[in-house]
């Protein structure tokens, strides 16, 4: 770390703690309490870690009063009017945009992993059909590490990069099958031949029966899902990788951690609930009843999809996403998807609405990914998988940081004791 900026003080029960404080280059200063418990005998309190900065990171930053979000720098709104996935995911591993023949070496790469070792078809059989699309990715991905042992271990800075190149080459083909598999269909392989997102779209839609036809709009419209949802800042699923990866744990095990905290309806669950909400709805005219009950306190119906954890503005993300909807909307005839025509007047309503402006509960990109989700044709049980596989490149990116931080140690949170001492043991058959 470099040198402390100031200190503060801390007064515990008559004694003073002089605590360093150190500077970042963007957000708020951070108290240094490391030294805390040896010196005063005492922890901090933080449930959720809301007020804990848990590592030092140069990945993403996240100002969420302006409505701000940025990777190594870069403002989403340029990447994503300017760039592509890929060269994202390039720019979240090493720290810098690529020049044409970097790219090229990379998207080279990256295109020749995305098959998936051919036995890990017997490991999909042994699933049920309904089963849970992001159960059979997060089983998947941690049985990678038993397929690729040229890529686990950690302390070999070669297999670390293979290991991020895989985990970004295959989650596409991974939960492309999941998604074949669960309805039926036979395994579509990838083609070197095609782009990122467009060969996910036609790893899912393509059947061997029919011509497979693309669409630059989708194409375009997953790539940029990809590219938004690439990375958070320390969130629940990256701090799990974090975790996970501090025990020294190999790559695809962290990475599985992450997919399994990310299935939670509260973080990667958030555009499947959204569209389930808009599917009770079911028809506008009953928008104004899903308003009041949305403003009523005695009702616990929430709008899913608006506000956000971390913005208190709205969402970057989500104006980008706008502008991709509405043109996925006009690509398919949304005026024949009664779901579509609830979400665009909901959204109208509450973007008027002097309670929700008030509030700032604005859309944010899980409202609008959804809705281009759902009309490119992907079940809703799909959109969280599609959210681990953009979320990789960031989770892999931040494994990679933390093993090679020198000030990083095994994860250890402490607690506050609040159970029993001291209790004496009574034999059974006294009890």
């Amino acid at each position: 770390m470099t040198q402390p900026s100031g200190s503060a003080k801390l007064t515990v029960e008559g004694r003073e703690f002089d605590l360093p404080v150190y500077s970042a280059s963007a957000g708020p200063k951070v108290i240094d309490i490391r030294s805390l418990y040896s010196k005063a005998n005492v922890f901090t309190f933080d449930p959720g870690f809301t007020s804990t900065a848990a590592c030092e990171s140069a990945i993403t930053f996240i100002d969420g009063e302006r409505g701000q979000l940025q990777y190594r720098g870069y403002p989403i709104e340029q990447l994503a009017e300017r760039s592509r996935f890929l060269e994202v995911c390039y720019l979240l591993l090493y720290n810098k945009l690529p020049n044409q023949q970097e790219f090229d070496d990379f998207r080279t790469s990256v295109t020749m992993h995305t098959m998936v070792h051919e036995q890990l078809i017997n490991f999909y059989r042994g699933f049920r059909r309904d089963a849970h699309p992001m159960a059979i990715i997060t089983g998947v991905v941690g049985a990678l590490s038993a397929f690729y042992h040229d890529s686990t271990d950690i302390s070999d800075p070669e297999q670390r990069e293979i290991a991020c190149i895989r985990m970004i080459a295959k989650l596409p083909t991974i939960a492309a099958m999941a998604y074949k598999y669960s309805i039926g269909q036979p395994y579509v392989y990838p083609r070197n031949d095609y782009r990122y997102a467009e060969n996910f779209h036609y790893m899912c839609f393509s059947v061997p029966a029919g011509k497979y036809r693309s669409y630059e709009e989708v194409n375009r419209a997953l790539d940029l899902i990809f590219l938004l949802h690439a990375d958070h800042e320390q969130n629940a699923s990256t701090s799990t990788v974090r975790l996970a990866g501090s025990s020294g744990a190999n790559p695809f095990a962290c990475i599985a951690a992450g997919i399994a905290c990310l299935w939670g309806p509260a973080h990667g669950g958030a555009n499947e609930a959204c569209l389930r909400m808009l599917r009770e709805i079911g028809s506008v005219d009953r928008i104004p009843e899903y308003i009041g009950r949305a403003k009523d306190r005695s009702d616990p119906f929430r709008l899913m999809g608006f506000g956000h954890r971390v913005y208190k503005n709205f969402d970057p993300r989500a104006h980008i996403m706008k502008k991709t909807a509405d043109e996925v909307l006009d690509l398919v005839g949304s005026q024949n998807k009664p779901t579509l025509q609830v979400a665009k007047e909901l959204e109208r309503i509450a973007l008027e609405d002097e309670y929700f402006q008030t509030r700032k509960l604005y859309p944010n990109v899980d409202f609008y990914s959804g809705i281009i989700l759902d009309a490119v044709g992907f079940p809703t049980d799909m959109f969280t998988p599609i959210f681990a596989l953009s979320r990789t490149v960031g989770w892999i990116s931040q494994w990679k940081e933390m093993i090679a931080d020198p000030i990083q140690k095994i994860g250890r949170p402490r607690q506050r004791y609040t159970g029993p001492v001291n209790l004496n043991y009574i034999p059974i058959e006294e009890r």
